[in-house]
């Protein structure tokens, strides 16, 4: 017994209060310190020692969502976590947003690259491109990667940057963390040796212009859909799978953020118009 007549807690006493105390009162800082310093490092070796991404890649969504339940569970609690998890789950959501989350964005890039002249037919069928994007966003994408990078980046930073600074602000706020993670990707594919800076400077000003437009549009999905991190997963998932080496009808590195670019001002207008109409009817219930 303590001093104070209660039993202790055994977990209690050997857990790192201090530490629990700061990651908790800034869990966003905690976790952002905490996860692009171990996913730079595991890049890098990847990278640079293996000559290989994907191992770098795969311990990059285990380093996500081991901070993510760590940043979670010291500043929410047990139910904290649950809560975090029953969003993956949350499949409840107008039919709208899974057209908008699966097929819109495969759909805008043939558009796009049709009207400036970069489409071509596929060489294996269009039932082979189908099913390829199906597996590569439903299975590969969604299922075995993107849902628990979204369970990190949506469910943990930018939900709490946005119930503090709002939609715009907490989703652009997330893009800067969001885009410095992925720099070391640009020497993936010849590593740091080979890739010539030039390149470099293309890749990373690609990734910081794409960032806050999609941290923009996962931010409407998350909020329309009520905190559903499925459709999240999901639009990431189709949004990397509409890229010209899995969607091989069109020519060009740029089509896919267009067609994300377009998706956000449709999202946009959609958003406001319910808004508005959700103003009038109220003001009309209050005129009555």
């Amino acid at each position: 017994m303590n001093p104070a007549g209660r039993a202790s807690d055994p977990s209690a006493a050997s857990s790192p209060r201090p530490l629990r105390r700061l990651i908790a009162a800034r869990p966003v800082a905690a976790f952002l310190v905490i996860a692009i310093a171990l996913t730079w490092m595991a890049l890098i070796l990847s990278i640079g020692v293996l000559g290989n991404p994907v191992p770098g890649i795969l311990a990059e969504l285990l380093i996500l969502l081991g901070t993510a339940v760590l940043v979670t569970r010291a500043a929410d609690g047990a139910p904290g976590v649950r809560h975090l998890f029953r969003q993956t789950v949350r499949w409840r959501v107008g039919a709208g947003w899974y057209v908008a989350a699966v097929l819109a964005l495969p759909a805008l890039t043939v558009l796009v690259a049709a009207a400036t002249g970069t489409f071509h037919q596929p060489a294996e069928g269009w039932a082979t491109v189908a099913g390829s994007y199906l597996l590569n966003t439903l299975i590969v994408g969604a299922l075995l990667g993107n849902i628990w990078e979204e369970l990190a980046w949506t469910g943990v930073v930018q939900r709490r940057l946005m119930e503090r600074h709002g939609l715009v602000t907490g989703s652009l706020l997330t893009a800067i963390p969001f885009a410095l993670i992925h720099l070391p990707l640009a020497f993936a594919d010849r590593g740091f040796g080979a890739t010539a800076w030039p390149d470099v400077a293309v890749a990373w000003g690609v990734l910081l212009v794409f960032a806050p437009l999609f941290r923009l549009l996962v931010g409407i999905a998350y909020l329309g859909t009520g905190q559903s991190l499925l459709i999240v997963a999901l639009l990431h998932a189709s949004f990397n799978a509409s890229e010209q080496s899995k969607l091989a009808v069109f020519d060009g590195a740029w089509q896919q953020i267009a067609a994300a670019t377009v998706l956000l001002v449709v999202l946009v207008l959609l958003r406001k118009f319910r808004t508005l109409t959700a103003e009038s009817g109220h003001g009309a219930a209050v005129a009555g």
